[in-house]
Protein backbone atom coordinates (compact mmCIF):
# COMPACT_ATOMS: atom_id res chain seq x y z
CA UNK A 1 0.00 0.00 0.00
CA UNK A 2 3.11 2.30 0.13
CA UNK A 3 3.67 1.90 -3.24
CA UNK A 4 0.57 3.70 -4.72
CA UNK A 5 0.68 6.54 -1.67
CA UNK A 6 3.80 7.10 -2.79
CA UNK A 7 3.12 7.58 -6.54
CA UNK A 8 -0.19 9.50 -5.65
CA UNK A 9 2.43 12.27 -3.58
CA UNK A 10 4.85 12.43 -6.03
CA UNK A 11 2.79 13.21 -9.18
CA UNK A 12 1.34 16.74 -7.27
CA UNK A 13 5.14 17.24 -6.62
CA UNK A 14 5.85 16.72 -10.68
CA UNK A 15 3.04 19.02 -11.37
CA UNK A 16 3.99 21.42 -9.53
CA UNK A 17 7.93 21.35 -10.56
CA UNK A 18 7.21 21.47 -14.47
CA UNK A 19 4.20 23.35 -14.47
CA UNK A 20 4.75 27.48 -15.23
CA UNK A 21 4.82 30.01 -12.52
CA UNK A 22 2.98 32.73 -14.17
CA UNK A 23 -0.51 33.57 -14.00
CA UNK A 24 -0.49 34.86 -17.64
CA UNK A 25 1.04 31.23 -18.63
CA UNK A 26 -1.54 29.55 -16.41
CA UNK A 27 -4.27 30.44 -17.53
CA UNK A 28 -3.20 30.84 -21.13
CA UNK A 29 -2.62 27.12 -20.49
CA UNK A 30 -6.26 26.08 -18.82
CA UNK A 31 -8.05 27.64 -22.32
CA UNK A 32 -5.43 26.55 -24.91
CA UNK A 33 -4.66 23.16 -23.56
CA UNK A 34 -8.62 21.71 -23.76
CA UNK A 35 -9.03 22.98 -26.99
CA UNK A 36 -5.93 21.73 -28.37
CA UNK A 37 -6.92 18.28 -27.09
CA UNK A 38 -10.35 18.44 -28.31
CA UNK A 39 -8.61 19.79 -31.97
CA UNK A 40 -6.47 16.29 -31.35
CA UNK A 41 -9.72 14.51 -31.05
CA UNK A 42 -11.77 15.66 -33.44
CA UNK A 43 -8.81 15.40 -36.14
CA UNK A 44 -8.09 11.90 -35.35
CA UNK A 45 -11.92 11.12 -35.30
CA UNK A 46 -12.14 12.96 -38.88
CA UNK A 47 -9.20 10.58 -40.10
CA UNK A 48 -10.37 7.50 -38.49
CA UNK A 49 -14.20 8.03 -39.16
CA UNK A 50 -14.38 9.82 -42.69
CA UNK A 51 -10.97 10.37 -44.28
CA UNK A 52 -10.23 6.72 -44.63
CA UNK A 53 -13.32 5.63 -45.11
CA UNK A 54 -14.01 7.62 -47.70
CA UNK A 55 -10.80 6.73 -49.56
CA UNK A 56 -11.02 3.15 -48.81
CA UNK A 57 -14.39 3.30 -50.60
CA UNK A 58 -12.88 5.24 -53.36
CA UNK A 59 -9.89 2.79 -53.85
CA UNK A 60 -12.34 -0.10 -54.09
CA UNK A 61 -14.05 1.60 -56.93
CA UNK A 62 -10.92 2.41 -58.47
CA UNK A 63 -10.00 -1.19 -58.11
CA UNK A 64 -13.23 -2.65 -59.20
CA UNK A 65 -12.64 -0.26 -62.98
CA UNK A 66 -9.05 -1.56 -63.15
CA UNK A 67 -9.99 -5.39 -62.39
CA UNK A 68 -12.54 -4.75 -65.15
CA UNK A 69 -10.57 -3.72 -67.64
CA UNK A 70 -7.75 -6.17 -67.02
CA UNK A 71 -10.48 -9.16 -67.44
CA UNK A 72 -11.85 -7.93 -70.81
CA UNK A 73 -8.44 -7.63 -72.31
CA UNK A 74 -7.56 -10.57 -71.09
CA UNK A 75 -10.47 -12.43 -72.70
CA UNK A 76 -9.38 -11.04 -76.08
CA UNK A 77 -5.45 -9.36 -76.01
CA UNK A 78 -5.79 -7.90 -79.17
CA UNK A 79 -5.31 -4.27 -80.39
CA UNK A 80 -8.47 -3.81 -81.54
CA UNK A 81 -9.99 -4.81 -78.23
CA UNK A 82 -7.33 -2.76 -76.81
CA UNK A 83 -8.10 0.22 -78.36
CA UNK A 84 -11.96 -0.33 -77.45
CA UNK A 85 -11.69 -0.39 -73.74
CA UNK A 86 -8.61 2.52 -73.71
CA UNK A 87 -11.68 4.13 -75.41
CA UNK A 88 -14.09 3.42 -72.71
CA UNK A 89 -12.26 3.63 -69.78
CA UNK A 90 -11.25 7.16 -70.95
CA UNK A 91 -15.04 8.05 -71.60
CA UNK A 92 -16.40 6.18 -68.83
CA UNK A 93 -14.01 5.74 -66.44
CA UNK A 94 -11.26 9.17 -66.60
CA UNK A 95 -8.55 5.59 -67.29
CA UNK A 96 -5.30 5.96 -69.45
CA UNK A 97 -5.01 2.25 -70.84
CA UNK A 98 -1.78 1.62 -72.57
CA UNK A 99 0.30 -1.71 -73.24
CA UNK A 100 4.09 -1.85 -73.25
CA UNK A 101 4.57 -5.32 -75.04
CA UNK A 102 7.19 -7.49 -73.68
CA UNK A 103 7.49 -5.42 -70.38
CA UNK A 104 7.95 -7.10 -66.67
CA UNK A 105 6.56 -5.41 -63.70
CA UNK A 106 9.27 -3.54 -61.71
CA UNK A 107 10.70 -4.84 -58.93
CA UNK A 108 9.39 -3.31 -56.20
CA UNK A 109 6.99 -0.10 -55.83
CA UNK A 110 8.04 2.83 -54.08
CA UNK A 111 6.71 3.26 -50.77
CA UNK A 112 4.37 6.58 -49.94
CA UNK A 113 5.91 8.04 -46.85
CA UNK A 114 3.43 10.73 -46.44
CA UNK A 115 0.48 9.09 -46.51
CA UNK A 116 1.28 5.04 -46.52
CA UNK A 117 -2.57 3.60 -45.50
CA UNK A 118 -3.77 5.40 -48.69
CA UNK A 119 -1.77 2.86 -50.71
CA UNK A 120 -2.18 0.40 -48.45
CA UNK A 121 -6.03 0.75 -49.20
CA UNK A 122 -5.74 0.82 -52.78
CA UNK A 123 -3.24 -2.38 -52.63
CA UNK A 124 -5.66 -4.22 -50.74
CA UNK A 125 -8.62 -3.31 -53.04
CA UNK A 126 -6.58 -3.95 -56.08
CA UNK A 127 -5.42 -7.48 -54.30
CA UNK A 128 -8.94 -8.35 -53.52
CA UNK A 129 -10.44 -8.15 -57.14
CA UNK A 130 -7.25 -9.40 -59.46
CA UNK A 131 -5.13 -12.53 -59.15
CA UNK A 132 -2.88 -10.99 -61.88
CA UNK A 133 0.64 -9.53 -60.27
CA UNK A 134 0.66 -5.31 -60.46
CA UNK A 135 2.46 -2.93 -59.54
CA UNK A 136 1.40 0.54 -57.50
CA UNK A 137 3.21 4.02 -57.85
CA UNK A 138 1.67 6.88 -56.03
CA UNK A 139 4.61 9.02 -55.40
CA UNK A 140 5.72 9.77 -59.28
CA UNK A 141 3.43 11.79 -60.45
CA UNK A 142 1.69 14.47 -57.80
CA UNK A 143 -2.16 14.06 -59.22
CA UNK A 144 -2.14 11.07 -60.60
CA UNK A 145 -1.47 7.15 -60.23
CA UNK A 146 0.49 4.81 -62.01
CA UNK A 147 -0.77 1.09 -61.81
CA UNK A 148 0.45 -1.14 -63.82
CA UNK A 149 -0.62 -5.10 -64.17
CA UNK A 150 1.11 -8.31 -65.81
CA UNK A 151 -0.72 -9.41 -68.60
CA UNK A 152 -0.15 -11.93 -71.49
CA UNK A 153 2.51 -10.50 -73.89
CA UNK A 154 3.09 -8.15 -71.43
CA UNK A 155 2.60 -5.12 -69.05
CA UNK A 156 -0.79 -3.34 -68.84
CA UNK A 157 -0.65 0.24 -68.07
CA UNK A 158 -3.52 1.98 -66.00
CA UNK A 159 -2.88 6.02 -65.41
CA UNK A 160 -5.70 7.21 -62.47
CA UNK A 161 -6.79 10.52 -61.53
CA UNK A 162 -5.32 10.89 -58.26
CA UNK A 163 -8.76 12.17 -56.42
CA UNK A 164 -10.28 8.44 -57.56
CA UNK A 165 -8.03 6.96 -55.06
CA UNK A 166 -8.09 9.36 -52.33
CA UNK A 167 -9.80 12.04 -50.43
CA UNK A 168 -7.85 15.07 -51.33
CA UNK A 169 -10.12 17.72 -49.53
CA UNK A 170 -8.95 16.48 -46.33
CA UNK A 171 -6.37 18.98 -45.71
CA UNK A 172 -9.32 21.58 -45.92
CA UNK A 173 -10.60 20.71 -43.15
CA UNK A 174 -7.28 20.27 -41.07
CA UNK A 175 -6.52 24.03 -42.19
CA UNK A 176 -10.06 24.89 -41.00
CA UNK A 177 -9.07 23.98 -37.77
CA UNK A 178 -5.99 25.11 -37.29
CA UNK A 179 -7.19 28.26 -38.42
CA UNK A 180 -10.06 28.27 -35.62
CA UNK A 181 -6.90 27.48 -33.33
CA UNK A 182 -5.02 30.05 -34.31
CA UNK A 183 -7.75 32.54 -33.61
CA UNK A 184 -8.73 31.29 -30.36
CA UNK A 185 -5.28 31.55 -28.97
CA UNK A 186 -4.98 35.19 -30.12
CA UNK A 187 -8.73 36.09 -28.53
CA UNK A 188 -7.25 34.08 -25.41
CA UNK A 189 -4.17 36.02 -25.26
CA UNK A 190 -5.35 38.98 -25.73
CA UNK A 191 -8.53 38.72 -23.13
CA UNK A 192 -5.99 37.34 -20.93
CA UNK A 193 -3.29 39.72 -21.37
CA UNK A 194 -5.19 42.50 -20.56
CA UNK A 195 -6.76 40.53 -16.92
CA UNK A 196 -3.05 40.12 -15.67
CA UNK A 197 -1.72 43.49 -16.74
CA UNK A 198 -4.23 44.90 -13.91
CA UNK A 199 -3.30 42.81 -11.56
CA UNK A 200 0.81 43.53 -12.94
CA UNK A 201 -0.08 47.24 -11.65
CA UNK A 202 -1.44 46.28 -8.53
CA UNK A 203 2.06 44.59 -7.70
CA UNK A 204 3.31 47.46 -8.63
CA UNK A 205 2.19 49.33 -6.74
CA UNK A 206 2.59 47.77 -3.84
CA UNK A 207 5.60 46.85 -4.46
CA UNK A 208 6.16 51.39 -4.77
CA UNK A 209 4.38 51.62 -1.79
CA UNK A 210 6.06 49.15 0.14
CA UNK A 211 9.66 51.00 -1.17
CA UNK A 212 7.96 54.42 -0.04
CA UNK A 213 7.32 55.83 -3.27
CA UNK A 214 4.18 56.89 -4.19
CA UNK A 215 2.15 56.10 -7.29
CA UNK A 216 -1.09 59.15 -7.46
CA UNK A 217 -1.79 57.88 -11.04
CA UNK A 218 -2.64 53.60 -9.98
CA UNK A 219 -6.36 53.29 -10.58
CA UNK A 220 -8.52 49.66 -10.43
CA UNK A 221 -8.38 48.05 -13.41
CA UNK A 222 -9.75 44.57 -14.84
CA UNK A 223 -11.79 42.28 -13.67
CA UNK A 224 -14.29 43.22 -10.91
CA UNK A 225 -12.24 41.22 -8.09
CA UNK A 226 -9.24 42.64 -9.04
CA UNK A 227 -10.71 46.08 -8.79
CA UNK A 228 -11.81 45.18 -5.42
CA UNK A 229 -8.45 44.09 -4.60
CA UNK A 230 -7.11 47.40 -6.01
CA UNK A 231 -9.68 49.30 -3.73
CA UNK A 232 -8.60 47.52 -0.68
CA UNK A 233 -5.11 48.69 -0.97
CA UNK A 234 -5.59 51.81 -1.80
CA UNK A 235 -7.90 52.15 0.95
CA UNK A 236 -5.40 50.45 3.13
CA UNK A 237 -3.05 52.86 1.56
CA UNK A 238 -4.59 56.00 2.94
CA UNK A 239 -4.75 54.32 6.66
CA UNK A 240 -1.04 53.44 6.65
CA UNK A 241 -0.39 57.27 5.17
CA UNK A 242 -2.59 58.70 8.07
CA UNK A 243 -1.61 56.39 10.67
CA UNK A 244 2.12 57.45 10.05
CA UNK A 245 0.89 60.91 9.42
CA UNK A 246 -0.45 60.99 13.08
CA UNK A 247 1.88 58.85 14.66
CA UNK A 248 4.88 61.65 12.90
CA UNK A 249 2.86 64.13 14.68
CA UNK A 250 2.67 62.84 18.04
CA UNK A 251 6.16 61.60 18.08
CA UNK A 252 6.60 65.45 17.22
CA UNK A 253 5.07 66.52 19.97
CA UNK A 254 6.34 64.35 22.68
CA UNK A 255 9.81 65.35 21.00
CA UNK A 256 8.91 68.93 22.10
CA UNK A 257 7.47 67.96 25.33
CA UNK A 258 10.71 65.97 26.31
CA UNK A 259 13.31 68.52 24.87
CA UNK A 260 11.83 71.39 27.26
CA UNK A 261 12.46 70.17 30.30
CA UNK A 262 15.93 68.79 29.48
CA UNK A 263 16.58 71.95 27.89
CA UNK A 264 15.52 73.51 31.32
CA UNK A 265 18.00 70.95 33.06
CA UNK A 266 20.78 71.61 30.99
CA UNK A 267 20.27 75.36 31.36
CA UNK A 268 20.36 75.56 35.11
CA UNK A 269 23.22 72.60 35.39
CA UNK A 270 25.60 74.80 32.75
CA UNK A 271 24.90 78.20 35.18
CA UNK A 272 25.63 75.81 38.57
CA UNK A 273 28.54 76.10 40.16
CA UNK A 274 31.53 73.33 38.71
CA UNK A 275 31.81 70.80 40.80
CA UNK A 276 31.98 66.68 39.81
CA UNK A 277 28.92 66.08 40.87
CA UNK A 278 27.57 68.74 38.58
CA UNK A 279 29.64 67.24 35.91
CA UNK A 280 28.39 63.75 36.19
CA UNK A 281 24.92 65.43 36.30
CA UNK A 282 25.76 67.26 32.53
CA UNK A 283 27.20 64.00 31.64
CA UNK A 284 23.52 62.51 32.10
CA UNK A 285 21.71 64.99 30.52
CA UNK A 286 23.41 64.27 27.50
CA UNK A 287 23.36 60.75 27.32
CA UNK A 288 19.67 61.34 28.35
CA UNK A 289 19.38 63.35 25.20
CA UNK A 290 21.09 61.45 22.99
CA UNK A 291 18.98 58.54 24.01
CA UNK A 292 15.32 60.22 23.28
CA UNK A 293 16.96 60.84 19.82
CA UNK A 294 17.73 57.92 19.06
CA UNK A 295 14.41 55.67 20.51
CA UNK A 296 12.43 59.43 18.74
CA UNK A 297 14.40 58.45 15.44
CA UNK A 298 13.94 54.76 15.40
CA UNK A 299 9.90 55.18 16.21
CA UNK A 300 9.59 58.16 13.75
CA UNK A 301 11.16 56.42 10.71
CA UNK A 302 11.87 58.08 7.69
CA UNK A 303 8.37 57.03 5.70
CA UNK A 304 7.37 61.09 4.45
CA UNK A 305 10.63 61.39 2.50
CA UNK A 306 10.52 61.96 -1.09
CA UNK A 307 12.49 59.14 -2.95
CA UNK A 308 15.33 60.45 -5.27
CA UNK A 309 17.82 58.58 -7.88
CA UNK A 310 21.65 59.24 -6.47
CA UNK A 311 24.76 58.46 -7.66
CA UNK A 312 26.75 56.30 -5.29
CA UNK A 313 30.04 57.11 -5.54
CA UNK A 314 29.81 61.03 -4.10
CA UNK A 315 26.53 59.82 -1.73
CA UNK A 316 29.23 57.31 -0.21
CA UNK A 317 32.37 59.84 -0.30
CA UNK A 318 30.50 62.43 1.56
CA UNK A 319 29.95 59.91 4.34
CA UNK A 320 33.55 58.63 4.37
CA UNK A 321 34.44 62.29 4.61
CA UNK A 322 32.06 62.53 7.66
CA UNK A 323 33.26 59.68 9.44
CA UNK A 324 37.41 60.71 8.44
CA UNK A 325 36.64 64.41 10.48
CA UNK A 326 35.95 61.77 13.69
CA UNK A 327 39.01 60.26 13.20
CA UNK A 328 38.26 57.13 11.34
CA UNK A 329 39.55 55.62 8.10
CA UNK A 330 37.62 55.01 5.51
CA UNK A 331 38.31 53.72 2.22
CA UNK A 332 34.84 53.78 -0.37
CA UNK A 333 35.08 51.74 -3.93
CA UNK A 334 31.99 52.20 -6.42
CA UNK A 335 31.87 52.59 -9.85
CA UNK A 336 30.83 55.33 -11.93
CA UNK A 337 27.04 55.57 -12.79
CA UNK A 338 26.30 53.44 -10.43
CA UNK A 339 22.79 55.19 -9.17
CA UNK A 340 19.76 54.12 -6.39
CA UNK A 341 16.43 55.40 -5.76
CA UNK A 342 16.78 56.18 -2.23
CA UNK A 343 15.20 59.08 0.52
CA UNK A 344 18.91 60.40 0.83
CA UNK A 345 18.42 61.70 4.59
CA UNK A 346 17.15 58.15 5.75
CA UNK A 347 19.65 56.23 3.81
CA UNK A 348 22.50 58.42 4.78
CA UNK A 349 21.14 57.82 8.40
CA UNK A 350 21.26 54.00 7.91
CA UNK A 351 24.91 53.66 6.26
CA UNK A 352 26.33 56.28 8.70
CA UNK A 353 25.10 53.95 11.79
CA UNK A 354 27.00 51.11 9.95
CA UNK A 355 30.18 53.19 9.10
CA UNK A 356 30.17 54.60 12.80
CA UNK A 357 29.49 50.93 14.32
CA UNK A 358 32.95 50.15 11.67
CA UNK A 359 34.93 52.46 12.96
CA UNK A 360 34.04 52.30 16.70
CA UNK A 361 35.25 48.27 16.52
CA UNK A 362 38.03 48.46 13.98
CA UNK A 363 41.18 50.28 12.73
CA UNK A 364 40.18 50.18 9.15
CA UNK A 365 36.50 50.51 7.65
CA UNK A 366 36.05 49.23 3.43
CA UNK A 367 32.88 50.86 1.85
CA UNK A 368 32.19 48.96 -1.39
CA UNK A 369 29.11 49.20 -3.83
CA UNK A 370 28.57 47.02 -6.72
CA UNK A 371 25.71 46.00 -8.77
CA UNK A 372 25.63 41.89 -8.39
CA UNK A 373 22.22 41.99 -10.52
CA UNK A 374 20.81 43.84 -13.47
CA UNK A 375 17.83 45.11 -10.42
CA UNK A 376 19.91 44.65 -7.44
CA UNK A 377 22.79 46.60 -5.60
CA UNK A 378 24.43 45.77 -2.57
CA UNK A 379 26.98 48.50 -0.50
CA UNK A 380 29.57 46.72 1.80
CA UNK A 381 31.06 47.71 4.90
CA UNK A 382 33.56 45.86 6.33
CA UNK A 383 36.45 46.28 9.36
CA UNK A 384 39.09 44.63 10.96
CA UNK A 385 37.40 44.58 14.16
CA UNK A 386 36.46 41.65 16.36
CA UNK A 387 33.40 40.17 14.57
CA UNK A 388 30.20 38.86 16.29
CA UNK A 389 29.57 35.07 16.02
CA UNK A 390 27.13 34.11 13.47
CA UNK A 391 24.39 32.91 15.57
CA UNK A 392 24.14 36.51 17.12
CA UNK A 393 23.72 37.90 13.67
CA UNK A 394 19.99 37.92 14.17
CA UNK A 395 20.12 39.16 17.70
CA UNK A 396 22.10 41.98 17.11
CA UNK A 397 19.29 43.48 14.80
CA UNK A 398 16.42 43.20 17.54
CA UNK A 399 16.05 46.99 19.23
CA UNK A 400 17.61 47.40 22.39
CA UNK A 401 20.20 44.41 21.69
CA UNK A 402 23.38 44.47 23.61
CA UNK A 403 25.70 41.84 22.75
CA UNK A 404 29.23 40.45 24.07
CA UNK A 405 31.93 42.90 25.25
CA UNK A 406 33.65 42.73 22.39
CA UNK A 407 31.62 44.24 19.86
CA UNK A 408 29.95 46.72 22.91
CA UNK A 409 33.21 48.71 24.21
CA UNK A 410 30.83 51.84 22.89
CA UNK A 411 28.61 52.84 26.45
CA UNK A 412 27.07 55.55 24.45
CA UNK A 413 25.43 53.14 21.86
CA UNK A 414 22.12 51.55 22.97
CA UNK A 415 21.67 49.22 20.78
CA UNK A 416 19.72 51.05 18.21
CA UNK A 417 21.42 51.46 14.83
CA UNK A 418 21.65 48.30 13.22
CA UNK A 419 17.54 47.86 14.32
CA UNK A 420 17.12 51.63 12.40
CA UNK A 421 19.53 50.58 9.40
CA UNK A 422 17.74 47.46 8.84
CA UNK A 423 14.23 49.29 9.58
CA UNK A 424 15.63 52.22 6.35
CA UNK A 425 16.71 49.14 4.20
CA UNK A 426 13.68 47.20 4.11
CA UNK A 427 11.71 50.33 3.73
CA UNK A 428 13.65 50.48 0.20
CA UNK A 429 12.57 47.48 -0.87
CA UNK A 430 15.64 45.84 0.31
CA UNK A 431 17.36 44.43 3.33
CA UNK A 432 20.39 44.47 5.80
CA UNK A 433 22.41 41.23 6.45
CA UNK A 434 25.72 40.56 8.83
CA UNK A 435 28.54 38.24 7.62
CA UNK A 436 32.17 37.58 8.33
CA UNK A 437 34.61 39.91 6.56
CA UNK A 438 37.26 39.58 4.90
CA UNK A 439 39.26 42.16 6.75
CA UNK A 440 38.32 39.50 9.56
CA UNK A 441 36.04 41.23 11.42
CA UNK A 442 32.27 42.03 10.29
CA UNK A 443 30.64 43.10 7.13
CA UNK A 444 27.41 44.88 7.00
CA UNK A 445 25.49 43.84 3.40
CA UNK A 446 22.73 46.95 2.06
CA UNK A 447 20.92 44.95 -0.60
CA UNK A 448 18.83 47.63 -2.70
CA UNK A 449 16.44 47.46 -5.45
CA UNK A 450 18.46 48.89 -8.70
Amino acid sequence: MALPRLRIRLWPRLFKRWAPTSLFTRSLLIIILPVAIMQVAVTWAFFEAHWQTVTSQLSEDLASDIAWDVAAYQEAPTPANLRRLADRAERTQSLSLALQPGRQLPAAAPKNRGLPAFDLALRNALDDRMTEDFWVDSTRYPNFIDVRVAVAGGVLRIIAPRDRAFAERGHVFVMWLAGATFLLTSVAILFIRNQVRAIERLAAAAEAFGRGVDAPSFKPHGAREVRQAAEAFIAMKTRIQRHIEQRTALLASVSHDLRTPLTRLKLEAALAPESPRMTAIQNDLSEMEYMIDEFLAFARGEGGEVVEHRALAPFLTVLADDAARGGSRVTVSAPDGLTVAIRPNAMRRALSNLIANAAAHGATVAVEALRTAPTKVEIRIDDDGPGIAPENYEEAFKPFSRLDESRNQNAKGVGLGLAISRDIARSHGGDLTLEKSPLGGLRAVVKLPG
